[in-house]
């Protein structure tokens, strides 16, 4: 079913998100939780929260919570709750290893085909593997070319830079059919022990072609934001330029990059894998399409799609979330259609949750990760969804893929030394003008609550601390 908008889209500022309209509140917020809005200079017309015990029959707490709101990375669970309905938690993607030609002393006498399964995690140790593998078949030299066939997504166009300006960002890559590492260069870095002295570094995974010229240098400064001062860019000569400091008292850090578009780090990255397991090529590693006459040497599965939810929510993985969308879009197209799998997948998201007894009124799926200026979700759909969840056969793994606030992924260092801390799974969500959390809640008592909170505000960074509330005034009973 098709998805459409029934919000007046907020005015964009200087970047930030200005607060949608909102009804009057049917409840009162409670106490902590206003109190740290006040401090943060946020209206209420700017929140939106909702409650219910996950065996209750009505919401203990409702706070313009039939406003679409930006839900930021929160977006995800929509993307995880499609996913495993129409999936499955066992649901896997194939990689495939073809050729065209026979195998003669060593050589293969034709071109090698990696054919893509829009795998979300193929990271460089599995392709690694499936080189090795193919060395030990026998495979010495590929007298031709090695073709990366990334043909099953039709995806539209992506711009890494249209989101921030901020396209070496790995947060901003786009799905893709062969995505190899995520899209990710990985940088190791090693301050000195004074100021001025070089920065050392080690990139992985190894890119065949890229240059990396590093002029970090170590820095005097306390170790705050210590990411605050790097800068990365890229030439037309495929030179990574690294420049900034990082404080010594900071230590070793790692630090990412995305110097490449999809198709272009996949070359790269197959090309210095094949030469570091021996490989010898008679062509290029390039981009294209394997014939249908090809022969399958063997294939690679993935780790199953409840996995792949964790990796995604447990650190809010984008590239995790476009792609899922986009399997869906591949695995649902509409008739007769070549509509984009981006589309479409935002179409399937839209139509599982309906089909789950969901109104999807407010809903806006863009691209399914939360990185966006349009999507929105309503805080009452969104619980909704959270207490469907809970009765679904696929709910542990639905919940064991979120942060647990105070103990992991990007709620670590959520709740502090409440006595809340570790009993919360959530998933966090923040851009400029937004910050939201959803997810559930063990309270003192025993009980299991749904919760949701959203905030768009240009001041919106500043209430983490209302959302420890909430989290904290649930715990003690107050819903």
């Amino acid at each position: 079913m098709p998805i459409k908008s029934t919000l007046r889209f907020a005015l964009l500022v200087s970047g930030l998100l200005l607060p949608v309209g909102a009804s009057a509140a049917s409840a009162t917020q409670p106490p902590g939780v206003r109190r740290a809005l006040d401090n943060a200079g946020i209206p209420p017309t700017a929140v939106a929260i909702w409650s219910q015990p996950v065996e209750g029959t009505a919401p203990a707490l409702s706070i313009n919570a039939g406003e679409p709101m930006n839900p930021a990375s929160v977006m995800k669970l929509v993307t995880a709750f499609a996913a495993l309905e129409q999936l499955g938690p066992a649901h896997t993607w194939k990689t495939r290893i073809a050729s065209d030609g026979p195998l003669r002393r060593g050589v293969l006498e034709g071109n090698l085909y990696l054919v893509g399964g829009a795998d979300p995690v193929l990271g460089y140790e599995r392709l690694w593997k499936m080189l090795r593998r193919l060395r030990a078949l026998g495979v010495e030299r590929v007298a031709g070319d090695i073709v990366l066939d990334a043909s099953v997504l039709r995806l539209p166009p992506h711009d890494p830079e249209a989101f921030d300006g901020r396209g070496l960002r790995p947060y901003n890559s786009g799905p893709h059919g062969l995505l190899l590492q995520y899209n990710t260069l990985l940088l190791g870095l090693h301050p000195g022990k004074e100021a001025n002295e070089p920065v050392a570094l080690a990139a992985e995974p190894p890119l065949a072609g890229l240059v990396i010229d590093n002029r970090i240098v170590t820095s005097d400064a306390p170790c705050g934001t210590w990411y605050r001062d790097l800068q990365a860019s890229i030439d037309s000569d495929r030179r990574l330029v690294l420049s900034g400091s990082l404080p010594a008292a900071c230590g070793p850090r790692t630090w990412s990059a995305a110097p490449l578009p999809p198709s272009e780090f996949g070359v790269a990255l197959v090309g210095a894998l094949w030469s570091e397991v021996g490989g010898r090529l008679g062509g290029t590693v390039r981009e294209g399409r394997a014939p249908g006459e090809t022969a399958e040497l063997f294939s690679d599965d993935s780790a199953p799609l409840a996995d792949v939810v964790r990796d995604m929510n447990k650190w809010s993985s984008n590239v995790i979330a476009r792609q899922l969308l986009a399997t869906l879009g591949q695995t649902s197209p509409r008739p007769g259609s070549d509509e984009d799998m981006v589309g479409a997948g935002a179409r399937a998201a839209g139509a599982a949750l309906a089909a789950a007894g969901i109104d999807t009124a407010g809903l806006v799926v863009e691209n399914g990760s939360g990185l966006s200026r349009i999507e929105r979700i309503r805080a009452d759909r969104l619980g909704e969804l959270l207490l469907v969840a809970w009765q679904r056969p696929w709910m542990p793994e639905f919940i064991a893929a979120l942060p647990v606030a105070g103990l992991d992924g990007t709620a670590r260092r959520r709740l502090g030394d409440s006595p809340a801390r570790g009993q919360a799974h959530i998933k966090t969500g923040t851009l400029n003008g937004v910050r939201a959390m959803a997810g559930y809640l063990l309270d003192r008592h025993g009980r299991r609550h749904a919760v949701v909170m959203m905030v768009n505000h240009p001041e919106a960074a500043a209430s983490a601390a209302a959302q420890d509330a909430l989290l904290e005034w649930l715990w003690s009973g107050g819903g």
